[in-house]
């Protein structure tokens, strides 16, 4: 494949509940691109100020929730004219926020739970089991799931405490999957089977435990539902370059979307490198294809 670029910044770290696995995220991407014949600067973003070295051709932003997806740091680079990966200011604003999210699907007839935004806990009519989170986090921060009404007002207030607003959605019993998006090639259907209950930020980075099935063990025409979905979430909000959507699949084989992850994970155990390489797409070419996908 032609290059475009020669030397590219990696932008890691941030400054949001995120930060650490941004940390391993952008040292394994920039890893990659090295192997990948890139010349390779690593920044590690500690506030939001933006210093690229000179030369800097491209940015492979693998900055992860506040100032990564939410449009901050794109815009910073549009103004300067430097292409970056992935979506556009306005595409990871709205993808970014999951009451946006919700919004743009619903209007393009895309599966979603039934949800509510509560600014206080007794303002919710969502009956149990549901789920609470805030609207701006990523990686399960602040999430709870509630079985028993006991539970309600603490899972209220951790959720609270990121957000004034909580996002309340009816929780969906059955699969969780994902499905990344590449360059506009559905990968395959990956399935998440934690040890416990919730696919939470415990279970996603720390305890290790948790499985993956990819691809997952599904009917050939449910896959390829649960793949044109992911299009469809894609395209919906605008997205560009890459991106994961997680989907819930209830035991009647119904999918509801639950969020685009504009920047997801690039670490041992995440999603997207996973379902490249069940497609033929080694570590490293997944992150040259992306990087060459850079625009303004």
């Amino acid at each position: 494949m032609a290059r475009r670029f020669e030397r590219v910044a990696v932008l890691k770290g941030g400054i949001s509940s995120e930060r650490e696995v941004s940390l391993r995220s952008g040292a394994a991407i920039a890893q990659g691109l090295r192997y990948g014949g890139y010349a390779v600067d690593e920044i590690d973003m500690v506030s939001e100020e933006l210093h690229l070295p000179e030369g800097v051709e491209a940015v492979f932003i693998a900055l992860h929730g506040r100032f990564g997806e939410d449009g901050g740091i794109q815009s910073k680079l549009a103004e300067r004219g430097m292409p970056f990966t992935g979506s556009s200011a306005e595409s990871s604003r709205v993808s970014f926020d999951k009451v946006l999210t919700r919004e743009r699907l619903e209007a393009c007839g895309i599966p979603v739970p039934r949800g509510e935004v509560v600014r206080a806990a007794t303002e919710r009519t969502l009956p149990l089991p549901l789920v609470a989170k805030p609207p701006r986090e990523g990686s399960s921060v602040g999430c709870n799931l509630v079985f028993e009404e006991s539970a309600w007002p603490a899972a209220f207030e951790d959720a609270a405490r990121y957000s004034p607003e909580v996002l309340v959605e009816a929780y969906i019993p059955g699969r969780e999957l994902t499905v990344g998006v590449v360059d506009g090639q559905v990968l395959p259907v990956v399935e998440i089977k934690p040890a416990v209950q919730w696919y939470d930020y415990q279970a996603k980075y720390v305890t290790g435990d948790t499985q993956y099935m990819v691809p997952a063990e599904l009917d050939p025409a449910v896959a390829a539902r649960l793949q044109e979905i992911a299009m469809a979430t894609f395209l919906a909000l605008g997205a560009e370059g890459f991106g994961r959507v997680d989907i819930r699949l209830d035991p009647g084989n119904d999918p509801y979307v639950l969020e685009l992850n504009a920047i997801p994970g690039f670490t041992a155990t995440s999603l997207l490198p996973k379902a490249a390489q069940a497609a033929g797409i080694g570590f490293s070419d997944l992150c040259c294809r992306i990087v060459e996908l850079a625009h303004l």
